[in-house]
């Protein structure tokens, strides 16, 4: 963990509520696939986690969708406005388990980190695959990040407005190695159920102090309770333990 002052370079609407941040800092900073970064802002008294979607040089890029006052404070910032920001927190996405064709699924605001995780890939010589699943087609975003990156882009939408209709589960592909998948808990138990292989999952929780002090984000696993932010975020399939 390390504590940085970053500058506003940009910041852009991708979809509705959806913000893709660009912040520069002295140094590089830390982070690493699945990793997330704890956001101090005015006046409010928790920071706001979120997953970092890439980093490169003295650039950190962060995608978060704007859902509470505090993210929405976040939306309003300008360029040039500083933010101290808590970086390389949390446990990462384990890239030796991938095989030669790995499989990346997300599904809304859980889509920014993948696209860390498949540049780390592609370097190593994989053939990426990618489900992006979203609840319609204006909320499609980052489809020709991924693309231009090199992957093989697939896309859900539930009320079948682009791509295949339906969830992500709907939109797997027939053979892959492994997989890697971030969204929102009821996708990841559906994926975790229809999968073909062992797995990988980044696990959204409130978090307060995300660092493992206030054991806030503890979850029952197969091992016992865990810390998201501190041993996670990132699980694998057969630790998690999911509720009917």
């Amino acid at each position: 963990m390390k504590q940085q002052i970053f500058t506003i370079e940009s910041q852009t609407q991708l979809a509705p509520d959806v913000f893709r941040l660009l912040l520069t800092a002295p140094e590089k900073p830390q982070a690493v696939p699945g990793q997330f970064v704890n956001i101090a802002l005015p006046g409010r008294y928790l920071r706001r986690p979120i997953s970092v979607c890439d980093v490169r040089e003295n650039t950190l890029c962060l995608i978060y969708k704007r859902i509470g006052r505090g993210t929405g404070d976040l939306s309003r910032m300008q360029p040039k406005d500083k933010l101290d920001v808590l970086t390389g927190l949390g446990n990462g996405y384990d890239l030796t388990k991938s095989g030669d064709n790995p499989l990346l699924i997300g599904g809304g605001a859980g889509i920014p980190p993948l696209y860390l995780l498949a540049r780390y890939l592609l370097a190593e010589g994989k053939k990426v695959q990618v489900v992006l699943g979203f609840n319609t087609a204006s909320e499609i975003f980052y489809e020709k990040e991924f693309k231009d990156l090199g992957c093989s882009v697939t896309l859900a939408a539930a009320d079948g407005s682009a791509g295949v209709k339906g969830f992500v589960t709907d939109a797997l592909p027939d053979t892959y190695s492994y997989f890697y998948a971030c969204g929102p808990l009821p996708m990841l138990k559906a994926v975790c159920r229809t999968a073909q292989t062992s797995g990988q999952l980044s696990l959204e929780e409130r978090m307060g102090c995300g660092f493992g002090a206030c054991m806030g984000c503890s979850i029952q696993t197969a091992g016992g309770y865990r810390r998201v932010c501190k041993d996670g975020p990132v699980f694998e399939k057969e630790e998690l333990r999911w509720e009917d």
